[in-house]
């Protein structure tokens, strides 16, 4: 790349590195990973910058590469999670919190219950704002994919969020 394109992709880098770590970590739920994910989406956006004619088009791409890799790196068999009972880190309690951010955490944590493509479909629908056609876009697959997968995202997710509420009140 020659310098104004390397000075078109950093304007374009500091501008959104924010709002992509932020999708990152809404299909994650961890900023390390969220971190890791952002930063393979802009790698892969910086090999084909030269490549790319339509620059409104860059966020789409960008997202749709965040996607893929979350639901790429779900896949990695030695990568998966096992969930434990005991966590390894005490949480600190934080004493004031407003009620907005103990529902996010509980969002968040719900969400990381929700399978991959499930969790996609539902970030980029409720979080990004995107219509069933433009997350159908994004992940590459039909309207009528977007659609059940969003139902059986909600599902799972008030299924989760459910249980939480039985368990701790």
């Amino acid at each position: 790349m020659d310098q104004r394109d390397e000075q078109e992709f950093a304007e374009y880098f500091a501008a959104r590195r924010d709002a992509v770590r932020r999708t990152a970590y809404m299909l994650c739920g961890d900023w390390h990973k969220a971190d890791d994910l952002a930063q393979t989406a802009f790698v892969a956006l910086h090999r084909r910058w030269k490549k790319i004619r339509d620059r409104a088009a860059t966020d789409a791409y960008v997202r749709k590469t965040l996607v893929r890799a979350v639901i790429d790196e779900s896949r990695r068999p030695w990568r998966r999670e096992w969930q434990t009972e005991v966590l390894p880190e005490p949480r600190p309690d934080e004493p004031g919190l407003d009620e907005r951010v103990a529902d996010r955490e509980a969002l968040h944590t719900a969400l990381r219950e929700v399978p991959p493509k499930q969790r996609a479909v539902l970030v980029l629908r409720f979080f990004e704002g995107l219509d069933v056609t433009g997350a159908a876009k994004v992940l590459g697959c039909s309207e009528g994919n977007v659609k059940s997968q969003t139902a059986r995202g909600l599902a799972n997710l008030r299924q989760v969020l459910d249980r939480e509420v039985e368990a701790n009140g």
